[in-house]
């Protein structure tokens, strides 16, 4: 097994609660279950193929939360990671039955905190319609009493969330940060470029 490190200078994110800039370390390997060229990281990577991985298929993150993308630049199927192992293109897939095993960049979620994480969705597109604030992890929307199996718009007020097409935290994966869009993702379509549907049926907090 080969092993290379890659790491970039970054400005570190300051937290008061905590008293100092989390630390972010993710080791990637270009075959399942930890075999085959590794790299780590503990910094955003756009394109693995300049790193000279051909494909991402396990994965062990050892600090921090991070976004793992289909394709280059941070497009396309998302991938929630957080602390642990991942052997496998079916450990972080969220049971997609969209299957296509590419793993193209990767980035640390910043703003994970899951302990004080907040978000309000609304029923409508531009913070329209019946809304609710979310501050706890819901594997069915349903059985907490949103009337719909979709959402059409959302503001994240702290910390990320990871949000699924499917109850059970199962399907497509869509995550939303707080510093992103300064939290406020007002169309379904600005989720990211996988995005074809509405439908969000379980949210929960992201672990840093």
């Amino acid at each position: 097994m080969s092993r290379f490190t890659k790491t970039h200078m970054t400005s570190p994110m300051y937290f008061p609660s905590m008293g100092t800039a989390p630390f972010f370390k993710v080791t990637v390997f270009e075959r399942e279950h930890f075999q085959g060229k590794c790299m780590e990281f503990t910094s955003e990577c756009c394109n693995i193929h300049n790193c000279g991985l051909d494909n991402i298929r396990s994965i062990r993150v050892e600090s921090g939360a991070w976004v793992g993308f289909e394709h280059h630049d941070f497009q396309g199927q998302q991938f929630i990671l957080e602390r642990g192992e991942y052997p496998n293109w079916d450990a972080y897939s969220g049971s997609l039955s969209y299957h296509n095993e590419h793993f193209m960049s990767f980035r640390p979620i910043y703003c994970a905190s899951h302990q004080s994480s907040r978000m309000m969705i609304f029923e409508r597109e531009n913070f329209m319609g019946r809304s609710t604030e979310l501050c706890d992890d819901f594997p069915s929307l349903k059985a907490m009493g949103w009337l719909t199996s979709e959402v059409g718009s959302m503001h994240v007020q702290c910390g990320a969330f990871v949000c699924y097409e499917y109850p059970g935290y199962r399907g497509q994966q869509y995550i939303m940060e707080s510093e992103k869009h300064s939290g406020d993702y007002q169309h379904w379509r600005n989720w990211g470029s996988h995005c074809q549907t509405p439908k969000i049926q379980s949210i929960r907090r992201i672990r840093h």
